[in-house]
């Protein structure tokens, strides 16, 4: 087969061109590479933190007479695993509410959905690194006029069969693109640390209703045998009565104090309810589903005897909040370079190619070919101020964040200060209770006797009574307080969110 001379030439010339292209390529990933990127670089924040609490204090020794619970719990300064803090009380259905609230809550599916939406926007933002290229097919049917036809005046038609491709590619000299990845990457790792941050909440709200079931189930079952004890006095107050041995008003006394214990147990019934309730929801079920496991009533869950927590310093890498405000820092530097690289001129890369023709036959022939290539570059002379505004309403949103970032740091230490001083001095407290209800229970023996003995009067043993049905009721109260505390103290030390990280990385992918 023989080669024409005009094809050999038309080869050549594009293999010239191909060559230009592929210069003018090399010439943009070099100038891509040399360039610059504009705006402030992101470097973590060293903020000023106590190297001790200030609320630091262990519970004072275990000195406590005869019916003290247990003896104190003491918080020491050691360095903490908060992974999984729940294992510390020691109790099976917690665990168990705990591993299945992780699987099935609906907070937190949502934030890991939240998680996947800002990942896709990372993906968005990342494309614009890259060329776009449009494929293009078309087909037009012209008439001209007749004035403007052939030898006769009559109007011409013409077919163009076009098919082809664009391609265009905006070179990221000044980085307006690599930062704006950059904010979606931060904006991505905020939201996996939102994520951290609701399941901290989760495994806090699930523990701290389960003590608060307990606790009611506990407190009602102190007020059903307060009930029985006050209904048999009142019996006996009858009967005395009956022997002319009693006055009508110790009867109504007695009746009375025995009505007001019963008016208690109803809103202890609803507390537990409620509970489980709410330990239902939080683990994606209808408000009964849990019904059959709880209803049964158990102890509260013992604390340990010690308490690590660590150093104020370390609150700085464990709290989700905290490594989310310091991200959204580094989400509004990265959006200020993108406002700053507004100022600087845009350089592109263009080029077509393709077949045009007259006639569909003929699309494919090799002289219906088209291409251009050439680079473009644009520059706002004039835009009334709207740029540089930006800078600085981006610069604002910096500001903005860096001091949430240092109000959230001073949040998180009033936090864990706070939990330290309720959990040290409520145990002080529940020392002091254990001495009252050892006292009250003793009194309420000798009231009885010396009531029966015609010693003293009825009032003595009513009032005895009821003040030991108040001190029990106050040492459960007590006893869950404590349990709540300590579950304040690791939701504020940041704990729990270690646990499920693998299979958060698994479902989302590495940041």
């Amino acid at each position: 087969m023989k080669v024409s001379t005009a094809s050999r030439n038309d080869r050549a010339s594009l293999a010239r061109g191909t060559w230009a292209i592929s210069q003018r390529l090399a010439l943009a990933m070099m100038l891509v590479v040399a360039g610059c990127t504009v705006g402030p670089n992101f470097q973590p924040p060293q903020p000023d933190v106590p190297t001790h609490w200030s609320a630091y204090a262990a519970a004072p020794p275990a000195t406590t007479s005869v019916g003290a619970p247990a003896p104190p719990s003491v918080a020491v300064q050691t360095p903490v695993s908060v992974s999984q803090w729940w294992q510390t009380f020691n109790d099976s259905e917690l665990d168990t509410l705990i591993a299945r609230a992780t699987q099935t809550n609906l907070d937190l599916r949502l934030a890991q959905e939240r998680i996947l939406q800002a990942r896709a926007a990372r993906g968005v933002a990342a494309a614009a690194l890259w060329p776009t290229v449009n494929t293009t097919g078309a087909y037009t049917r012209s008439q001209a006029s007749g004035g403007t036809g052939g030898p006769t005046g009559a109007p011409q038609s013409s077919d163009l069969f076009k098919a082809g491709f664009d391609a265009s590619w905006e070179v990221d000299i000044f980085g307006g693109v690599r930062r704006s990845v950059e904010a979606a990457t931060a904006d991505m790792q905020a939201a996996i640390e939102d994520h951290r941050d609701v399941l901290v909440t989760l495994l806090a709200e699930v523990a701290s209703n389960y003590l608060q079931l307990r606790g009611a189930q506990r407190q009602l079952g102190i007020a059903q045998r307060n009930l029985e004890a006050q209904q048999h006095t009142a019996e006996i107050t009858r009967k005395r009565l009956i022997g002319g041995l009693a006055a009508g008003l110790d009867v109504a006394n007695a009746e009375a104090q025995a009505a007001t214990t019963a008016a208690q147990i109803p809103l202890l019934e609803t507390q537990a309810q409620q509970a489980i309730y709410s330990l239902s929801v939080l683990l994606g079920l209808e408000p009964t589903a849990l019904d059959p496991a709880l209803a049964t009533a158990s102890p509260i869950p013992v604390t340990p005897p010690e308490v690590p927590v660590g150093l104020p310093a370390d609150l700085l890498r464990r709290r989700p909040d905290i490594r989310r405000a310091e991200t959204q820092i580094h989400a509004a530097m990265a959006r200020l370079g993108v406002a700053t690289a507004d100022l600087f001129p845009r350089f592109s890369l263009t080029g077509s190619g393709g077949l045009a023709s007259n006639t569909l036959q003929a699309l494919g022939n090799w002289s219906s070919r088209f291409w251009s290539i050439g680079p473009s570059v644009s520059w706002p002379l004039f835009d009334a101020g709207r740029i540089r505004a930006n800078i600085q309403v981006q610069d604002a949103l910096t500001q903005q964040a860096l001091t949430q970032y240092q109000k959230t740091v001073l949040t998180a230490l009033q936090d864990v200060d706070n939990a330290l001083v309720a959990y040290a001095k409520e145990q002080t407290r529940r020392q002091a209770l254990a001495d009252a209800v050892a006292a009250n229970r003793r009194a309420v023996d000798l009231a009885n006797r010396l009531y029966t003995q015609g010693l003293t009067n009825f009032l003595n043993v009513l009032e005895a009574e009821r003040s030991l049905y108040t001190t029990e009721d106050a040492l459960v109260q007590s006893h869950r307080n404590i349990s709540l505390d300590l579950v304040a103290l690791y939701k504020a030390l940041g704990g729990g969110w270690e646990l499920t990280d693998q299979n958060l990385d698994v479902a989302v992918g590495q940041p």
